[in-house]
């Protein structure tokens, strides 16, 4: 009888409608992504009055995030200043001096260009001839840095594509067919993840060497043991989204396992599969400059941000310039691309941005968007609406359920 009775009363609970619920304030915690998401909803269509789809929420999050915009803004630069300064694909560029041409070494390499002004002791604001400087051969470093810029950025973006498409199209078949199929996939993920990257790589890489068929061999190889987080993670989404209504219905019209796959469970993985994919690209940089760096990847006539630092390593007591301009690159692409990922996470899961807030906010860090503080206040007002004013009570012909009468009557 008792437990009837609580389960008349949780039933009763459910029916008094959604205001109950709201009564009570929801909690940060409790508050799940789709619930934010109507939250951030109703507070800019109160604003502004209209209604924003969820793309418009995610491109607005990230809009709001100051380190992925400032980000994207600098890889924009980059590329700019990459392809059109020494062209590329036969398209000439804005540079005249070529990586390929050697000519007098002037001042002994010494880099031309100046950014301190007159007025503060420098030499002034100029670009002059050689604004790297000039290696042991006399090229133009400049042309030289922004042709292993290039090669690195190909690379990058083949091997982001390459494992992206490998790493979803595999963790979607083993989460849907489960069983056998998903053992057998999981297993070929394992022994690809047990085996050192580094030395992987670098074994299909001197293999790709012989080819001499430029960089595009060698990234499709370092896309194809590159996919082996992403599968894991996108295997984790399709085992929760194959148990939703939407692909039961699917499946129940006879709907093909592909089209399963491609229309409905893929779509709803997007998130993941695009923000893994930035920091795909940025551990792909820096796997091809260790590759290159040790003597396994970009070879010399061509060039690449690695292979630069390699061939100059021992110059870096006596002419710095031919170290540092490739490592600032380096260093800029990755952190960039790795910003950008995490601008991506937060915009397309706005929890993992409800995690983060005391933290940014603790350090004062790079980045702090409003979207957190929008998101507290919006919840913090509908929590204050809800205790104001005095929750629906249920209507006089909604009786409580207290479930089947007991057979043996209240005296048992």
């Amino acid at each position: 009888m008792d437990e009837n009775m609580n389960r008349g009363v949780t039933v009763q609970q459910a029916a008094a409608g959604p205001s109950r619920q709201v009564a009570a304030g929801p909690s940060r915690q409790a508050i799940d992504m789709a619930d934010l998401a109507e939250v951030e909803d109703a507070r800019l269509r109160q604003k502004t009055g209209k209604s924003y789809s969820q793309g418009q929420l995610v491109l607005r999050r990230f809009r709001n995030h100051q380190a992925a915009m400032v980000s994207a803004v600098f890889l924009v630069l980059i590329f700019i200043l990459a392809f059109s300064s020494i062209g590329w694909a036969g398209i000439p560029g804005w540079w005249d001096k070529s990586y390929l041409t050697s000519s007098s070494v002037v001042d002994g390499g010494a880099p031309t260009l100046s950014l301190v002004p007159q007025w503060l002791g420098g030499e002034g604001i100029r670009w002059g001839e050689h604004p790297f400087g000039q290696d042991n051969t006399g090229k133009d470093y400049f042309a030289l840095v922004m042709r292993g810029t290039q090669q690195s950025l190909i690379i990058a973006l083949v091997v982001g594509l390459v494992s992206t498409v490998i790493g979803a199209t595999i963790g979607a078949i083993a989460g849907y067919f489960r069983g056998w199929v998903d053992s057998l996939l999981m297993r070929l993920t394992d022994l690809i993840i047990v085996i050192p990257l580094l030395v992987l790589a670098a074994v299909l890489g001197r293999m790709t060497a012989s080819l001499n068929a430029g960089i595009i061999p060698l990234a499709l190889v370092l896309g194809l043991v590159t996919w082996t987080s992403l599968a894991r993670l996108v295997r984790g989404e399709v085992l929760s989204l194959r148990e939703k209504e939407f692909v039961a219905a699917a499946v129940a019209m006879g709907a093909h396992p592909a089209r399963v796959i491609g229309r409905h469970l893929l779509p709803n993985t997007v998130g993941v599969i695009v923000v893994n994919a930035t920091f795909a690209i940025a551990s792909a940089i820096l796997l091809e400059t260790s590759l290159s760096f040790l003597g396994f990847g970009v070879r010399a006539p061509e060039s690449s941000l690695g292979l630069l630092i390699s061939e100059y390593q021992n110059a870096f007591t006596t002419r710095p310039w031919l170290f540092w301009w490739p490592g600032m690159l380096i260093l800029a692409i990755a952190l960039s691309v790795n910003f950008l990922g995490d601008g991506l996470r937060d915009a397309f899961d706005p929890r993992q941005g409800a995690r983060t807030a005391r933290r940014r906010r603790r350090f004062g860090t790079f980045g702090i968007s409003g979207r957190e503080k929008a998101l507290d206040a919006a919840t913090a007002g509908t929590t204050a609406t809800a205790t104001d004013g005095p929750a629906e009570s249920p209507r006089d012909d909604e009786t409580p359920f207290t479930g089947p009468a007991d057979p043996l009557g209240p005296g048992r």
